[in-house]
């Protein structure tokens, strides 16, 4: 599993080339505004890429990006806009950025999507703020403009994350230009997403020495720790009426677990290889475990209705590959398949009209490269 872990780009795990399509598939079209009364089949040029098994919820597919690592796309408030961060050395980068479009009227084969993070740094984990007009996300730019090392692979040695402590959140217009900085503290501040009532910020801190959630107004003001068991706590998202928090832990029991989390946490590195689903209420209260199946299981997101969280898991898996996307109820409950794919399917995130679910992929693509794909939803 570990060895079979490291070998994904970094991008598809953290989380926070060109490439051909297939000789079969035509060109996509450039897709309309969901108002034209265009049919779906002169734009949806994907579908030869859903799996049977898939096609219970996956009314139609399309692959949005085109080469590269990309991953970790949110909506903007208003349905129209996705924001995500990208490795795409076809757009002149040495690591991750952060760049928004309009997936439906753009096409990122035929053009770059507007970059945000014009400092310099690795960055992650964006999202917009209400109105649109702005989006926050984290960059290790004030430490160094540089792109920082990514630990090397020791071949047999157990797949890590590296939790690189420059990291802060900021918050930039849609042209790039960086309008505030919200945290200020030492160590590791990322992640950040947030609520889709507009007035609060969840997002992963170290700044008590540990992997902590908190949550702080949208200007930065009121931070409030969530989460304060030993073990990574990140990847955080608000349900759609802003009263509870879905997100992936990991919860070392045993003193030697134990000190091995915090050791590596000493060099900055995290092991991501065994997660599982967490909800809460806001402020922390009332913390539930709601998956137990093993292995990763991260990314989750909630379903419009509150009622669901699609997630990504490769529990199934003997040698850790390949992840896969799953719904279940808020309890853990009547858990479902819903990708099939052998290879790379995470970040799922569902629309605010629960229409479209946008998710990273390996499907379709050259090597291990991951893109980025939107699914026309059906219950």
């Amino acid at each position: 599993m570990k060895q079979t872990l490291a070998l994904f780009p970094l991008i598809a795990l953290l989380g926070c080339g060109t490439n051909t399509p297939p000789a079969t598939e035509p060109a996509p079209a450039t897709e309309p505004a969901a108002s034209a009364a265009i049919p779906d089949s002169l734009y949806w040029t994907a579908d030869s890429l859903i799996d049977s098994l898939e096609r219970k919820h996956f009314e139609h597919l399309r692959q949005i990006t085109f080469g590269g690592d990309n991953a970790e796309a949110y909506w903007s408030f208003d349905g129209q806009k996705l924001v995500f961060q990208a490795n795409v050395p076809a757009w002149g980068e040495q690591c991750d950025q952060i760049y928004w479009f309009n997936p439906f009227t753009d096409d990122l084969r035929a053009n770059k999507p507007t970059q945000v993070s014009l400092n310099g740094g690795r960055t992650t984990c964006s999202y917009f703020l209400p109105g649109d007009t702005t989006v926050l996300f984290a960059s290790t730019h004030l430490g160094d403009t540089a792109c920082p090392p990514v630990p090397p692979h020791v071949p047999g040695g157990k797949y890590i994350w590296p939790i690189y402590p420059a990291f802060d959140i900021f918050v930039s217009d849609l042209k790039g230009n960086i309008l505030k900085q919200l945290t200020d503290t030492p160590g590791y501040d990322a992640e950040a997403t947030v609520s889709p009532k507009g007035d609060r910020i969840v997002f992963t801190s170290m700044r008590n020495g540990d992997m902590d959630l908190y949550t702080m107004n949208i200007d930065g003001s009121d931070v409030k720790q969530v989460t304060t068991d030993i073990g990574y706590d990140g990847g955080a998202f608000f349900s759609p009426d802003g009263t509870k928090l879905v997100w992936r832990a990991s919860r070392p029991k045993t003193p030697a677990e134990v000190k091995e989390y915090q050791d590596l946490l000493k060099i900055g590195q995290v092991q991501p290889t065994q997660m599982e689903v967490f909800i809460a209420n806001a402020d922390g209260s009332d913390a539930k475990q709601i998956t137990s199946l093993g292995q990763a299981n991260w990314a989750p997101y909630w379903h419009p209705d509150g009622k669901h969280i699609v997630f990504a898991s490769n529990h199934m898996s003997k040698r850790g590959f390949p992840f896969t996307l799953f719904m279940m109820d808020t309890d853990g409950k009547n858990l479902e398949q819903i990708t099939n794919s052998d290879q790379f399917d995470a970040f799922p995130v569902f629309s605010k009209d629960g229409k479209y679910l946008v998710f990273s992929s390996n499907r379709g693509g050259n090597g291990r490269e991951t893109n980025l794909f939107i699914a026309k939803w059906k219950e």
